[in-house]
């Protein structure tokens, strides 16, 4: 039974739910050996039900989004992928029932580091990977009865999260869409990411992470939104929206000491739009969370561990990438794509190249990439698409032991 889940600060209510999962007699087993019970996720649901699952559609969000999409309705707070998903869209809510849920890990409901969950698992909160994600959604789906799936669809690390359903659990669903993602980042995305989480554990507000509610380490979480942000946008997207123009300086706080010489505050608009960015990730977003999710996506390894069902099942597999996106670009779906033809599974890869937004591409007005979103998930299933078993499509299965992943990568041809 569901019920009407907290809204987070800022956001109408909406349809969100929520319910609890893995109980004593089914605990979680994440992939770093510790188990978790009575997991709440915060989780919403558009378009017409849909208990087979054939009409179904589960979105996996990305580092900082929510279960929120879309609108239900015309007076909601707009959702963050409202590009792709809602009536007449590519992922069509007049067509398709569309699932999504909060990560685990994250601050929006469901099971997470932030201040509010912590006396529920105790400290450390442990290590999450994107495995133990999908493992969650898998339940979740379980728990509402419904069945194979149409698609599973995600961009960012949400593309990671339908990358490992599709190798680990390539029954769930008829079709995987990886969009704008990667299977293992490389010492670049991994270098950005380690200078953001250094950003928070700097700031004297973090505490080691025990902060309280309402006083965790806002500059420093606002810093590492800044320098995300910039991997989100290319260069010369940059460079079209700002330049060199000039914008006022904010006023310093009353009391503030003054900087002799040393101006405090340069006077570029690149700067007050970043400021504008990490102001607005510091209102909705946890600190623990943001090293959490990011370390996952740093762990992640899509390859490392078997996945020789994906041939067997034979699902549509789809990747979308941008030319100009510098995070994840193109040459991270081709390896993806690489990958699975060496085991005998065939990916199509769509790149688009007319846009200049670089990795937000993906969430945006892109004709068409949006239009090739659309005809992939309306057209004719490939014929050597499997059936799946007759067995409920998400049981749980065990994940391999603390450390197997990373044997198996090394052992892996």
């Amino acid at each position: 039974m569901t019920d009407t889940a907290r809204p987070r600060q800022g956001r109408q209510a909406g349809r969100a739910e929520r319910l609890v999962l893995f109980g004593a007699d089914r605990p979680l087993r994440l992939e770093c050996g510790r188990t978790l019970t009575d997991v709440p996720v915060v989780f919403e649901r558009f378009g017409p039900p849909d208990a087979s699952g054939a009409d179904t559609v589960f979105v996996c969000h990305a580092l900082t989004g929510d279960a929120h999409v879309t609108r239900h309705r015309p007076t909601d707070a707009p959702g963050w992928w409202e590009s792709m998903v809602g009536p007449g869209r590519p992922i069509d809510t007049d067509r398709f029932q569309v699932v999504c849920a909060n990560v685990l890990g994250g601050c929006s409901g469901t099971l997470g580091p932030a201040p509010a969950d912590r006396d529920a698992v105790g400290e450390p909160f442990p290590q999450v990977t994107v495995a133990d994600m999908v493992a969650v959604h898998r339940e979740l789906l379980r728990r509402l009865g419904i069945g194979r799936l149409h698609a599973v669809v995600g961009g960012s690390l949400g593309g990671m999260q339908a990358l490992e359903w599709l190798l680990r659990h390539p029954y769930d669903a008829r079709r995987y869409g990886l969009i704008a993602t990667s299977a293992q980042l490389t010492t670049d995305n991994l270098a950005f990411n380690a200078i953001g989480r250094a950003a928070i554990r700097s700031d004297p507000r973090f505490l080691d992470g025990g902060y309280r509610h309402g006083e965790g380490p806002d500059a420093g979480l606002g810093i590492a939104r800044m320098i995300g942000h910039l991997t989100y946008m290319s260069g010369d997207s940059l460079q079209a929206k700002f330049a060199r123009d000039r914008a006022t300086p904010p006023h310093p706080a009353p009391g503030a000491p003054a900087t002799a010489g040393v101006p405090a505050w340069g006077p570029f608009s690149v700067e007050r739009y970043l400021e504008y960015q990490a102001e607005k990730l510091v209102a909705r977003f946890d600190a623990n969370s943001y090293l959490c999710l990011t370390s996952a996506m740093d762990l992640f390894d899509a390859f490392a561990t078997p996945y020789e069902q994906v041939a067997e099942a034979a699902p549509d597999i789809r990747l979308f990438s941008f030319a100009s996106d510098r995070l994840y670009g193109v040459e991270h779906s081709r390896h993806i794509v690489d990958r699975l033809a060496k085991a005998g599974a065939h990916a199509a890869h769509f790149h688009e190249d007319t846009s200049g937004a670089g990795h937000d591409a993906f969430l945006m007005e892109v004709p068409g990439y949006l239009d090739a979103v659309a005809r992939w998930l309306a057209g004719p299933l490939p014929e050597e698409t499997r059936a799946a078993p007759a067995a409920c499509p998400f049981e749980l299965s065990p994940h391999p032991g603390p450390g197997q992943g990373h044997r198996a990568a090394q052992e892996s041809p």
